[in-house]
């Protein structure tokens, strides 16, 4: 049985910048249930979309209809070591997946560096992480399962319902609700990870270098400073030595949660703080290499709540746009106590993916929850559209179908597969028909 609350209260995201208020939640427990559940929603007249954690920070997920909770819609339904894939429920928690494959000897190729989302959630919008050679997890999909807008249970792949499946991989939630995911999985693998500061010159004089020589390459720069932190995986042999219970705890919980939150918030009650706090934090930080299998790598906790826009420009464009980013911030009264994430990615065959069809490089920027950032993200955003630049799906941003068409070669392919699967917007919220249209 699923259960259905009529409500009159109001949804929030993780970051609480977007709030909802569905006519009914409903939490079903078996995709023949949420089947029933879209049928009956389109009886009705109500839309219907599926939320997940709530870590996107646009309304994607937001409905005055339907909200369909999968949180009994979780767990691995099969894996085929032969194949090597893993076929799981799309309400699961990419933390759940990541544990539950860690004790079968299986891995994600690479993953984001949060795992809060539910696989359906993180793969609809975007999600990613680093890599010279392996995409997002949506590029790591080779089957999915989705209701449809007339109650039908889909099955796609390369080889069934394949025009929908290639959409499908990265849809938004507008072609209807996943409800199974199946990965690509390899065997579980150690990767070495050396963090270590470096000047911002060096770091963008050497991109190209540093990208080439590591697998998976990521730095962050301080705003107001001239500094950055890099950090390369790599795989190795082994054996895991991860960091010491003691200085993981000082690294990962005080200095980049707790003592962050307490810079944070300095910088938000008193803003000419920030400059001379960046300088200090950001030369705090020393050198590390560990080593461990790849979620325990590849991703950290995040307890400091913060607001994120991310653009996605060619790889070739990524050192330009960072140095205007970082004049601009330079010549502006503007203070930033988040630092700028720099990530890449290889081009890949997803229509609405951000590195669809070229090698891409990612620039995010955060601001602290409850810190004023719109100046600073419409000046960014300026750089970025100059650059060609594609918005993370799940991050917040400006552009609306008419740029976004021109942005991707398949925008329109997309869009054809949406007419023909949801012609009536059953799916539909105000968001995306601002990025996708009528």
């Amino acid at each position: 049985m699923s259960d259905t609350t009529r409500t009159d209260s109001a949804w929030r995201n993780w970051a609480g910048n977007v709030t909802a208020r569905p006519a009914r939640a409903v939490t079903p427990s078996s995709v023949e249930e949420l089947a029933e559940t879209v049928r009956a929603a389109a009886a009705d007249g109500l839309r219907v979309k599926a939320v997940g954690t709530g870590h996107s920070f646009t309304a994607v997920a937001a409905t005055d209809g339907v909200h369909v909770r999968p949180d009994l819609l979780t767990g691995i339904r099969h894996i085929d070591r032969e194949a090597g894939t893993v076929t799981v429920e799309a309400g699961t928690p990419l933390k759940r997946l990541n544990l539950a494959l860690a004790r079968e000897g299986l891995s994600l190729t690479n993953m984001g560096d949060i795992m809060e989302q539910t696989v359906a959630g993180a793969t609809s919008t975007g999600t990613h992480g680093t890599g010279r050679d392996s995409a997002s997890l949506a590029a790591q999909i080779t089957a999915l399962e989705l209701v449809t807008a007339d109650g039908r249970i889909l099955s796609c792949s390369a080889k069934e319902n394949p025009d929908v499946f290639s959409a499908a991989r990265l849809g938004l939630g507008s072609l209807g609700v996943i409800t199974a995911v199946t990965f690509a999985v390899e065997p579980v693998f150690f990767l070495t990870a050396r963090e270590e500061p470096m000047a911002f010159d060096r770091v963008t004089a050497e991109f190209d270098a540093l990208v080439a020589e590591n697998e998976h390459f990521e730095f962050y720069w301080f705003p107001h400073t001239g500094n950055c932190n890099t950090k390369r995986n790599n795989r190795s042999l082994g054996p895991a030595a991860p960091p010491g219970r003691v200085a993981g705890w000082i690294e990962d919980e005080f200095m980049s949660n707790g003592l962050f939150q307490l810079v944070c918030s300095l910088g938000r009650a008193v803003p000419r703080t920030v400059p001379a706090i960046a300088k200090v934090s950001s030369r705090a930080l020393s050198a590390r290499t560990y080593t461990d299998i790849p979620y325990k790598v590849y991703t950290s906790p995040r307890r400091v709540r913060f607001v994120e826009m991310e653009y996605a420009v060619p790889r070739e464009a990524a050192v330009q746009a960072l140095r205007e980013v970082k004049a601009m911030v330079e010549r502006s009264p503007l203070r930033i106590s988040f630092p700028v994430e720099v990530r890449t990615a290889p081009a890949d065959d997803i229509p609405l993916s951000t590195a669809s069809g070229r090698e891409s490089a990612y620039i995010a920027v955060h601001m602290y929850k409850g810190t004023p950032f719109r100046g600073y993200f419409t000046a960014v955003e300026r750089i970025m559209t100059a650059h060609g630049g594609r918005p993370h799906w799940g991050k917040m941003h400006t552009r609306d179908a008419e740029y976004l068409r021109a942005a991707y070669p398949r925008f329109d392919e997309f869009t054809a597969v949406r007419d023909r699967l949801d012609p009536d917007r059953l799916f539909g919220n105000d968001y995306l028909r601002r990025v996708l249209g009528d």
